[in-house]
């Protein structure tokens, strides 16, 4: 049976560096490329980044049905095709979605039993920081994905794990565990005792576990309180 696992996360958290990090050493693994009308950035490639169509294209797409689930972000289109689950089922692969809050809202509604992970920044100031060294965008544009993540932090609550994208590698090993131990548990396979150490860090990232941890990053996205007159 192919398990869906979703992650999310504010632009800017390094998710899609994490994605393509743990499709390289977690086997069995299938990956949705989303359809986008935005134009391509940079050495982008159609079919690797994004499948780039028109406006036209994405909304005949809808009218079809083909589409698992789509959005509208920055006044472009984001869908996730519905041909990519089908094909994963019928290589017996899991599926691994790459997508926005709004996204993982409409899946988790379609496919209740899919893994949902939500991938934080340490705090606001190291996503500015990460949002300015991409180069990409214009002031206007990084203070309105500043907004937009501080607005879809406050889904974390609806996510199955929070993982905090501090250091690169730990990140890495952190998604690989929460994958293979969801995987282990669905096939009712029993772990190994060399895999507790597996099984500690995927659990460290359930959502009961880490609401401590959280409570300072989430602070960092509140508007500072404006000072009292005296």
């Amino acid at each position: 049976m192919t398990t869906v696992y979703i992650i999310s996360a504010p632009s800017g958290s390094g998710k899609s560096t994490l994605v393509n990090e743990v499709r390289q050493i977690v086997p069995g693994l299938d990956f949705s490329v989303s359809y986008t009308t935005r134009p391509l950035r940079g050495s982008e490639q159609d079919g690797r980044e994004y499948y780039f169509i028109t406006r036209s294209e994405f909304e005949s797409m809808i009218t079809e049905d083909e589409f698992l689930e789509y959005a509208s972000v920055f006044g472009n289109y984001y869908g996730t095709a519905r041909r990519f689950l089908r094909e994963a089922e019928q290589k017996g692969l899991d599926l691994l979605l790459d997508i926005d809050v709004q996204g993982a809202e409409q899946i988790k509604r379609k496919l209740p039993d899919a893994v949902s992970i939500f991938i934080l920044p340490p705090d606001r100031k190291t996503l500015e920081q990460r949002l300015r060294r991409r180069s990409e965008d214009r002031e206007d544009v990084i203070q309105t994905r500043l907004a937009t993540a501080s607005r879809e932090i406050e889904n974390y609550e609806k996510y199955d794990y929070i993982l905090v994208n501090d250091r690169l590698e730990e990140s890495v090993e952190t998604l690989k565990a929460i994958l293979l131990v969801e995987r282990q548990q669905r096939a009712g396979t029993k772990m190994s005792a060399g895999d507790a150490g597996m099984a500690a860090r995927a659990a460290s990232c359930r959502l009961r576990n880490v609401r401590p941890q959280l409570q300072p990053i989430l602070a960092s996205f509140q508007p500072a309180a404006a000072p009292e007159r005296s």
